[in-house]
């Protein structure tokens, strides 16, 4: 057998959850085609996805297509939940990527396909609901091509569109029209090809054209587009045949002797608590009770295995390449860790990437009785095991709990989730934007053991800019063997922590930070005395030495941006755009279908969500906005500054109380 480990992405609404109903059910693993708004769909299994509606979670089914097991993943639509499409990015062969034959292409659709392209996954286009009134595969087809990719090729037909008959007529050698499409658009990428097809040799046989299609299809260089319903069936058997023969399944039983390299993808808790990783496996085979590296906490023991087969999950033995599995007993696994080996497949693989824009927005969440804290962050802190993103901070100076967001909709969640699961009722404050800060210039500092410095160490730093989106570099400029690899670890960590708040309180990223001075007391010839230096006084020190250094440097604030696209009655277009300019926002585009006006352009994610209240009062309830985090731009008006939470190493007096309280209070 043949694996396929495939993902179904879309805008939401788009209907990826019924048209995994409708595989499923067509490789006769269900019964019966359940409904999203009954709340009966195999992968909605949460309480809180049957209530909404939508899929909040990533999950795993599989079914069999002649000799070929697929593993699908269900996504979430939603741009509230693009964290969870982003950790299954990473371990996907393939992607089906959903278009609705009556909204089209929409805002959450591109970033989806920009992202796949980057990443080089193979995707097939699904266009959805051409049973639905309004549907016009015409139309989508074309807005594809202009807004996705020009490199599409239809595989067939739509027939009776807007209606509970519509059907598909596939493609075939009989079809002049698609035959020739089929050349111009593959010729693009085969030399020997195009050159046949300039001569108009007979070389470009049916046989030659379909066989090129999978080899380019499985390279992501050309996307077929499939027309059909999920809700009717109808088209969905030509997408069937699609998976297999298009897309990269792999015979991975030559892979399965080697060293185990997996991913964890997903993390969650079991009915008493305990922690249940979803991996795939890309070399070896792990059985139940072996001993595997795992991520950060060294050699774990694997208790139990599950393996997804003709439907959810089952009890295995073992897991092998190419498959995904759930596993028990790491307990200190987390999202993004590597078990064995690291894939040695490409870069995408890498679950731990950051395929998405991070989170732009933070709430403090409160408990309903101040007695429920300690279990509060308790809760959070098991929530951020699974939803790495939520970046759950703790501000001891004010007593509060602060989660990073994509939207609003995420604290609906958030709260239900601590309701149901840990009987914690809790309240939001308003959400506020994540900024960033980016130095200014560059700047130097160090501080040498002796005199005013109280800490057994010597520590110097050199701040500098670096190119946007490249993070945090740090570099060496000591002789290496000059500090031992305990300290040097201690001030890298240390610099990577003090970051997270700058001179403003945001994160600083886009920097090199470069150690240059170094300097300790080795322990005696007889062993450890209290005078010797620790990996204690690298940490108390290197926040002192870094912010010193940052400050000489100065930096800047910048606010994420967000690219919007905005559906609107064509006559309420004057009265939409005054709004647009109070709110910051800058129209980069318009244009105009019959009475529809659409406006893209950039606004500042502080103020989306004013647009989104404002909007139905302003277009008679009709108007549609979508948007993106895109980039960073530089903070207009009075720079936004974060309230700090650690012992801020700006001010040296605070900073050394409150280092010497917490050294005594060891």
């Amino acid at each position: 057998m043949r694996t396929l480990n495939l993902g179904i992405l879309a805008h939401v609404d788009a209907g990826k959850t019924t048209l995994t109903e409708r595989l499923l059910f067509a490789a006769g693993v269900i019964d019966e085609v359940g409904s999203v708004d009954d709340g009966s769909t195999q992968t909605d299994s949460l309480a809180l996805e049957r209530q909404r509606g939508i899929t909040i979670k990533s999950a795993v089914v599989s079914f069999a297509v002649d000799d070929v097991t697929v593993n699908l993943i269900d996504t979430p639509g939603h741009p509230d939940f693009i964290a969870e499409v982003e950790r299954v990015l990473g371990v996907l062969d393939g992607a089906v990527l959903v278009v609705s034959a009556v909204e089209g292409v929409q805002a959450q659709t591109i970033v989806l396909m920009r992202t796949l392209q980057r990443l080089g996954i193979a995707t097939l286009i699904f266009v959805n609901k051409i049973d639905r009134a309004g549907a016009d595969g015409r139309r989508v087809l074309r807005a594809i091509s202009q807004r996705l990719t020009p490199a599409v090729v239809a595989m067939g037909s739509p027939r009776g569109q807007g209606t509970r008959g519509a059907r598909v007529r596939p493609y075939g050698a009989g079809d002049p029209a698609f035959t020739a499409r089929l050349a111009e658009v593959l010729a693009d990428h085969d030399d020997a090809l195009l050159a046949d097809y300039v001569d108009d040799e007979a070389g470009l046989s049916y046989g030659r054209l379909t066989a090129a299609l999978a080899g380019q299809a499985r390279r992501a260089l050309v996307h077929p587009v499939f027309f059909g319903s999920a809700m009717t069936g109808a088209g969905v058997d030509c997408l069937t045949a699609g998976l297999t023969g298009l897309l990269p399944a792999a015979d991975t039983r030559a892979e399965a002797g080697g060293a185990v390299s997996a991913a964890v993808f997903k993390v969650e808790r079991g009915p008493a608590g305990e922690k249940i990783a979803y991996v795939r496996m890309f070399a070896g085979t792990l059985r139940a009770r072996d001993r595997v590296h795992a991520g950060r906490d060294g050699a774990a023991k694997v208790t139990a295995v599950s393996v997804f087969d003709r439907g959810l999950a089952a009890p295995s033995p073992s897991v092998a390449a190419g498959q995904i599995g759930k596993l028990w007993g790491l307990a200190g696994i987390r999202v993004g860790d590597t078990l064995g080996e690291p894939p040695a497949t490409s870069a995408r693989h890498h679950v731990t990437q950051h395929h998405f824009a991070p989170p732009t927005l933070e709430t403090v969440v409160v408990p309903a009785r101040p007695a429920d804290r300690p279990a509060l962050h308790a809760a959070l802190t098991q929530l951020a095991e699974q939803d790495p993103l939520i970046n759950l901070r703790q501000d001891d100076v004010r007593a509060e709990l602060l989660v990073s967001l994509y939207g609003e909709v995420q604290k609906e969640v958030i709260q239900a989730t601590l309701a149901d699961e840990f009987g914690l009722a809790v309240a939001f404050r308003e959400s506020t934007t994540i900024c960033i800060e980016r130095p200014a210039g560059t700047g130097a500092a160090v501080e040498f053991m002796g005199g005013a410095n109280p800490f057994r160490a010597t520590v110097g730093l050199r701040v500098g800019p670096a190119a946007a989106g490249s993070g945090v570099a740090f570099r060496l400029e000591i002789e290496l063997g000059a500090l031992t690899s305990a300290f040097l670890k201690a001030v890298e960590e240390t610099v990577r922590q003090t970051l997270t708040q700058g001179l403003s309180g945001w994160q600083v990223t886009d920097v090199t930070v470069t150690l240059t001075h170094s300097g300790y007391t080795p322990p005696p010839p007889y062993g450890w005395s209290k005078w010797s230096s620790s990996a204690g006084d690298f940490r108390n020190l290197t926040p002192l030495v870094l912010m010193s250094a940052l400050s000489q440097a100065g930096t800047e604030v910048f606010e994420p941006m967000h690219r919007f696209t905005l559906e609107i009655p064509a006559d309420t277009l004057g009265p939409v755009l005054p709004v647009l300019a109070r709110l910051r926002a800058v129209p980069l585009e318009q244009a105009a279908s019959g009475p529809v006006s659409v406006v893209t352009g950039d606004i500042p994610a502080a103020q989306v969500h004013q647009l989104q209240q404002l909007l139905p009062a302003l277009t008679r309830g009709e108007g549609l906005l979508a948007s993106s985090f895109d980039h960073y731009q530089p903070a207009a008006g009075e720079i936004p500054v974060r309230p700090r939470s650690d012992r801020n190493p700006l001010s040296r007096k605070e900073y050394l109380l409150r280092v010497a309280r917490g050294v005594a209070g060891m």
